[in-house]
């Protein structure tokens, strides 16, 4: 599946955004991708999904035991990505502000971990998982994502995949364009950013 491709897919789901947007990562942008809509139908969910796996075993020789994914945005994108990889897919949930497992998840020392998110912007939400996923004893192989917003910058510490590479500007407080300023503010991430 190509990048345009991909886009379609996200366009029909009306899952490509403009305005002006707060991401969970704290930037702002012009653009905000919506996977819940794009997963919400599940043969879509499929498609990009055997598309991205594709992907992984293209780049990623070392086969896994498990997917794990934060929670909120991972949780849909991870299981659908387990099925396609036939390995048990777990989420983690922030607890007190720190990836943690629950609901009687774990890893057993040495399982060889696949973190997926939907998409990547910054990295954080990623590296914060991969850094709770070794801190139980899993073995954090690579990671992947549907959509890596920062076009291949985004370091998460092992290799990520993505099934779409895209250059989207996004932005810190203090050197937002007036222009986008100028757009009310959305907040559409699962992570609670202050006002």
């Amino acid at each position: 599946m190509d990048k345009d491709a991909v886009l379609d897919e996200f366009r029909a789901a009306g899952a490509l955004l403009e305005g002006h947007f707060v991401l969970s990562s704290g930037r702002h942008s012009p653009a905000y991708m919506q996977c819940a809509r794009v997963l919400m139908d599940a043969s879509r969910a499929g498609r990009l999904c055997a598309a991205l796996a594709d992907k992984i075993r293209a780049r990623i020789d070392e086969p896994f035991d498990l997917v794990v994914s934060p929670a909120m945005g991972g949780v849909v994108v991870g299981y659908e990505m387990g099925r396609q990889l036939g390995v048990p897919a777990i989420f983690m949930e922030r607890v007190d502000g720190n990836f943690t497992l629950r609901r009687g998840f774990d890893i057993v020392p040495g399982a060889r971990c696949l973190m997926v998110e939907d998409v990547v912007t910054t990295g954080l939400s990623s590296r914060e998982c991969i850094a709770a996923i070794t801190a139980v004893g899993g073995n954090c192989v690579a990671a992947a994502c549907l959509a890596d917003r920062s076009n291949g910058t985004a370091d998460v510490g092992v290799p990520l995949v993505a099934l779409v590479a895209l250059d989207v500007p996004s932005y810190a407080d203090g050197d937002v364009p007036q222009a986008l300023l100028d757009i009310p503010v959305s907040k559409p991430g699962s992570r609670f950013l202050k006002s």
